[in-house]
């Protein structure tokens, strides 16, 4: 009998991981079939062994039936800035570990500075900002320009996570901000800093410290060019609440966009103005996104778009302008061109506002982004009041989504957003038909079934307030 050739082992048998994503695979390809990178694929050693038979074990804590467990330990504390607590669902939680997510140069370390003087100024526990990033200099003279300085808010300039554990076991503080997590790296780990194996490490180690010291935690995280959080994203998932801060540097707005949140609602967003002394919250932000003409303005129109759960006041403009190209020009700013497309073919078809040898330029005001469908019919009647050189009513608003087929649809909350229009002394409203029940007192609401109707509703409103 020949002898028997020997084959690796389980153990043995080379197993290959994602650097996107962190997807282990038993042999290589050339495509993440998780992410779809290409090339990302690279050899990890030993694979995973399966598990033995596992037989029961002590546990940490009895099970109790759900009406004993006590709910004081889940219970938030507010952080004093009003908007990110409105997202947060009223605050902090003892233990929870947040993910900060956005761009560079937005504005996280000078929002978090913010958070963690205002933590420390309440009483209580310290707040210890650990910054990998910056030197401990920087941050104080950030700190000194903001007027953020306090006794019991501790600051220390680290990169490994050891000496980061070592400052929460001194301080003992009650809140803990890190920034960022990609800068933080262990030693015992072979992989360069900001690698899939040392965030996912280091993250681990961070939400076990906050878990057994009930401590609030808070990791300022990288985006990758398509915006989405950089790392494995086991990360999002090893978290408590992962947070967006949105925004444009030419724009003093920020938008604080949940994602995904444990402790309270996933569809709320907070807004912020970055100022010379910092960020502030604000809490009617509608006034950023209109433009207040002494006389009507060809062009324009007002809608009310929904951030989450809170209504907004958003102003398209439009130009309309001959063109000698064979191909017109189409050009968008603040909205999303595929539908701003769709909605130009429709006002062209439906609405009879010829269009096809003419230039459209259509934006928002003041850095909004306008991406939801109930603004539809308010772009197309700021292109039709562009293309007739005829301006709207300045006290009309106009809500609907368009169909390919003229028909003005209906969008939720349309009684929320008119409550806001008239709050702010609008006094006309154009509304897909039959979508209210209840209409603000003191504004006259038309309900529409089309586009044309709508065009013929909101030019005969612009004469009677100009009569």
């Amino acid at each position: 009998m020949p002898p028997r050739t020997a084959t690796k082992s389980s153990r043995e048998r080379p197993a290959y991981r994602c650097s996107e994503c962190g997807l282990t695979v038993p042999k290589w390809v050339g495509r993440c079939p998780e992410c779809q990178a290409w090339g990302t694929i690279d050899e990890a050693g030993a694979g995973p062994v399966a598990l033995q038979k596992v037989g029961p074990g002590p546990v940490t804590a009895p099970a109790r039936p759900i009406g004993e467990v006590d709910v004081r330990a889940a219970k938030a504390r507010p952080t004093g800035v009003d908007e990110l607590d409105r997202v947060l669902g009223g605050g902090l939680v003892p233990g929870a570990v947040l993910l900060l997510a956005g761009e560079p140069g937005v504005g996280k370390s000078t929002l978090l500075l913010e958070v963690a003087h205002r933590y420390a100024a309440a009483g209580g526990p310290p707040a210890l900002v650990v910054t990998g990033e910056e030197s401990a200099a920087q941050v104080r003279l950030r700190a000194d320009r903001t007027d953020r300085l306090h006794p019991a808010l501790y600051l220390a300039a680290e990169t490994d996570l050891s000496a980061v554990l070592g400052h929460v076991e001194a301080v003992s503080p009650g809140l803990l901000v890190v920034d960022s997590v990609q800068t933080i790296s262990s030693p015992a780990l072979d992989s360069a800093p900001g690698s899939v194996t040392q965030v996912r490490a280091v993250t681990s180690a961070l939400i076990a410290s906050a878990k057994a010291r009930n401590l609030a935690t808070i990791l300022v995280g990288h985006v990758t060019k398509d915006g989405n959080v950089a790392g494995p994203r086991v990360l999002e998932h090893l978290v408590d609440v992962v947070l967006h801060f949105e925004g444009e540097r030419h724009s003093t707005l920020r938008l604080v966009r949940a994602v995904k949140n444990r402790y309270g609602p996933s569809d709320e967003v907070g807004c912020f103005e970055m100022h010379d002394r910092g960020i502030r919250g604000l809490a009617d932000p509608s006034g950023l996104f209109l433009t207040r003409h002494s006389e009507a303005v060809p062009g324009t129109c007002v809608s009310v778009l929904v951030e989450g759960v809170r209504p907004m006041l958003a102003e398209v403009q439009a130009l309309v302008a001959p063109t000698p190209l064979p191909t017109p020009r189409r050009a968008v700013s603040g909205l999303d061109s595929a539908r701003v497309a769709m909605i130009l073919a429709v006002t062209d078809r439906r609405g009879r506002v010829r269009l096809a040898e003419k230039d459209v330029y259509t934006a928002t005001v003041g850095g909004a982004k306008v991406t939801e469908p109930g603004c539809d019919l308010a772009i197309a009647l700021a292109v039709a009041s562009a293309a007739s050189d005829e301006a709207l009513s300045p006290d009309l608003v106009a809500i609907g989504e368009l169909g390919l087929s003229g028909d003005v649809r209906r969008v939720g909350g349309v009684e929320r957003r008119l409550a806001e229009a008239a709050r702010l002394g609008f006094k006309q409203a154009l509304v897909p038909a039959g979508s209210i029940e209840r209409k603000p007192a003191g504004m006259r609401v038309t309900e529409v079934d089309d586009i044309r109707t709508a065009l013929g509703h909101a030019f005969s409103a612009t004469m009677r307030s100009l009569s």
